[in-house]
């Protein structure tokens, strides 16, 4: 299926590697124009050059989720010059330090949670304030399998999961009968750069045991995201609302 996003602007967070890339990609490709924002500004930059040189519209921001400040600013620069704000995904996200509960750090613990969740919050605040005034909009934001199951040492990453998809749910719940749209994808294992350094930091014994486990016997491809983040955004899915779309190859129906 194609989807058109002529004369309407993305935003999407995360995006210089990845599944935020991919689905930038994916929005530009799609007639969009879209805002790159990564706290990696040098990489967003080129990202959104590489769109440009394709021949067509973007920006790459510099965006540290964690700062609210930060935040409110890209969405402003977004508007400010693209003058509108369509569809946004909220995809930027960090990996806990495994440790078991009773070991992990309130440092730790601080740290993903200002990522993973308040820094959706924060988005989410800022992209809603411009729809809420524009009369319509779309938000995905970016869960994952975490969101949906706990893991063992990773309570603070899945914590933070979880608590995305209650914020989704409860901004559909505000926004439904006001044209607005709030989904969530949980991603289940994809190779992404994240996934690689995953696989640096010694864990990759355990990414081939999971998987084994997923019944498609193969991990998933940013694209596969961001085919699904650009059905939740589009008009093909007009009648969906506070939903999490598992993207996980059937992990979660075993």
């Amino acid at each position: 299926m194609s989807f058109s996003f002529e004369n309407k602007v993305a935003l999407v967070t995360g995006a210089a590697s990845g599944i935020g890339l991919a689905t930038a990609q994916a929005f530009a490709r799609a007639g969009a124009a879209v805002a790159l924002a990564d706290i990696d500004g040098g990489a967003a930059q080129a990202a959104a050059q590489a769109l440009i040189a394709a021949g067509h519209r973007a920006i790459g921001i510099r965006c540290d989720v964690a700062d609210v400040g930060q935040v409110q600013a890209m969405v402003k620069e977004t508007v400010a010059t693209f003058g509108r704000l369509d569809a946004a995904f909220n995809n930027a996200g960090i990996q806990n330090l495994l440790a078991e509960t009773a070991d992990a750090t309130v440092e730790d613990y601080d740290r993903v949670m200002s990522v993973n969740l308040r820094g959706v919050w924060a988005c989410m605040k800022f992209e809603l304030e411009h729809m809420r005034r524009q009369g319509g909009g779309t938000i995905v934001n970016c869960s994952s399998l975490g969101g949906l199951i706990g893991g063992a040492e990773r309570g603070n990453y899945h914590a933070a999961k979880h608590g995305v998809l209650g914020l989704t749910k409860s901004a559909a719940l505000e926004y439904a009968a006001r044209n607005i749209r709030v989904n969530a994808v949980c991603p289940g294992l994809i190779w992404t750069p994240m996934a690689e350094r995953m696989v640096e930091a010694g864990q990759g014994e355990a990414l081939a045991g999971m998987t084994k486990a997923i019944p498609m016997g193969r991990h998933g491809k940013p694209e596969e995201i961001a085919d699904a983040v650009l059905w939740l955004s589009s008009s093909t899915s007009s009648y969906v609302t506070g939903q999490s779309i598992s993207v996980d190859g059937g992990f979660v129906m075993r």
